[in-house]
């Protein structure tokens, strides 16, 4: 069934941001379900289940576990070409205990390309890669293909063929082995770089344009016929009002306009101010009316029509070649229908038939309940949770906790706290705050405000 499709076992990181011990997030099915699309190694010793979802409450660390994934397939794909070589690693562990830098933060995950299983890891301090490893189970044995010490030193096992020691000699301390060996070509090593580029997405708020980009891709022409229906049908499917979108190439005189803005704005604020990347293409969303069809800039859509805009590609695309869709919050500007039709697209084996995989952060407890169309079971939900001593973040599976699928009420047991990661919210505070109001508290404190804006108390 797998064939080259990549298919996430499990991830596992260490000391990245509010991530200080380690955490393991795991895709391994613990229980069977045949109405779910189940993907099973060729060796039939693993099935992995096709979505997981993510609970807690803000601030508990849903976010950074999907962050740490994230990085992890940046330093791969970037490391070698895009780090600065005399600029260390650009890392971010967790910062709320002393010393935070003297400790390295640790990535390791679990894939399966072209049907054999793999894993690749590494750590890294704040200057170097202090370790790294790969290794694969071809009939379910460990072979390694190579490993790297804190020296530097790169020690290969016999399994891994090509030029192993002349990529050795280009390795920087601050780039990862694997990110040197696809830049020269290395056949066998490729195959893995291209898990982490191509089997494995990310979608954030931070990547909308190269999002918005890969649905683009898919609706135009030398996106082939398939891949523009399909992206179509979803567009219309969300009920969204759209009936298409209107794709164009930017004249020169908004072009020209757009980067004398970016660079007024570098100018008065500086390099390190954020600006959204100028899109290749100019996007209008269309709305039929009795009127005929009137197309509106994107810009003037609603948050919740431009997310489902920027996710179309990913889902499409990863639904069609298989692999690992990552998405931070998937509930946050969509409506709970569109959230568990999405779901279901990788739950059902009658539209997933290629192994793909979701895994997404959410607040929705409605995808636990019982009046969806998508079921998740027990070993597809796991949570986050702040530890009161350290505020770092722990991980944990649904599967601590004696669940019954089918049987019992998930979403009136998470929302009950039976399995904790819910907010402990303090009523006496919200008793404070009344009485505060009752005093005046809330008028002083907007009067001070205003003064110390050199505002008068109630101007506009």
């Amino acid at each position: 069934m797998l064939g080259g499709v990549a298919v996430l076992l499990r991830f596992q990181v260490t000391n990245h941001a509010s991530l200080q011990e380690e955490q393991e997030l795991s895709l391994v099915v613990g229980d069977h379900h045949p109405e779910r699309a189940e993907a099973v190694l060729p060796d039939g010793s693993v099935r992995v289940v096709p979505v997981v979802a993510v609970y807690g409450t803000n601030a508990s660390g849903k976010s950074n576990l999907l962050d740490a994934l994230g990085w992890m397939r940046s330093a791969v794909l970037s490391s070698f070409r895009r780090w600065d070589p005399n600029g260390g690693v650009p890392r971010r562990p967790f910062a709320l205990r002393r010393e935070a830098a003297s400790y390295p933060s640790s990535f390791a995950v679990d894939f399966v390309v072209a049907g054999v299983h793999h894993q690749f890891g590494f750590s890294v301090d704040d200057d170097q890669v202090t370790e790294e490893w790969l290794y694969y189970y071809p009939e379910g044995r460990q072979r390694r293909l190579y490993e790297r010490g804190a020296d530097g030193t790169v020690t290969f096992g016999r399994w891994l063929t090509g030029r192993r020691k002349l990529i050795a000699e280009l390795l920087r301390p601050n780039s990862l082995y694997l990110s040197v060996a696809a830049a020269q070509g290395h056949d066998q090593l490729s195959e893995v770089f291209r898990w982490f580029g191509f089997g494995l997405r990310m979608a954030t708020d931070h990547d909308f344009p190269q999002r918005l980009d890969h649905t683009v891709q898919l609706c135009l022409a030398d996106g082939g016929e398939h891949g523009a229906a399909s992206a179509m049908a979803l567009l219309r499917f969300a009920d969204l009002g759209v009936y298409g979108l209107e794709i164009k190439e930017w004249d020169e005189a908004a072009r020209e306009d757009h980067q004398r803005i970016t660079q007024a704005l570098r100018d008065a604020l500086g390099d390190k101010v954020r600006i959204q990347q100028e899109q290749a293409r100019r996007v209008r969303v269309e709305h039929r009316t009795a009127d005929g069809v009137f197309p509106l800039d994107l810009a003037y859509e609603s948050s919740g029509t431009r997310t489902w805009i920027g996710l179309i590609g990913p889902v499409i695309t990863t639904l069609e070649t298989g692999g690992v869709l990552c998405v931070d919050e998937l509930d946050a500007r969509l409506h709970p229908y569109l959230v568990d039709a999405l779901v279901g697209m990788f739950q059902s084996p009658e539209t997933n038939r290629a192994g793909a995989q979701l895994v997404f952060s959410t607040h929705e407890a409605a995808l636990l309940g019982r009046n969806v169309r998508t079921e998740l079971f027990r070993d597809q939900v796991w949570f986050t949770e702040k530890d009161p001593q350290t505020l770092a973040t722990r991980l944990f599976p649904m599967t601590e906790f004696s669940v019954r699928d089918s049987a019992d009420n998930l979403e009136k047991r998470y929302l009950g706290g039976r399995y904790g990661a819910v907010p402990h919210l303090d009523d006496e505070l919200l008793r404070d705050m009344s009485v505060a109001f009752r005093h005046g508290g809330g008028r002083e404190a907007g009067k001070t405000a205003e003064a110390d804006e050199g505002r008068t108390p109630g101007a506009a």
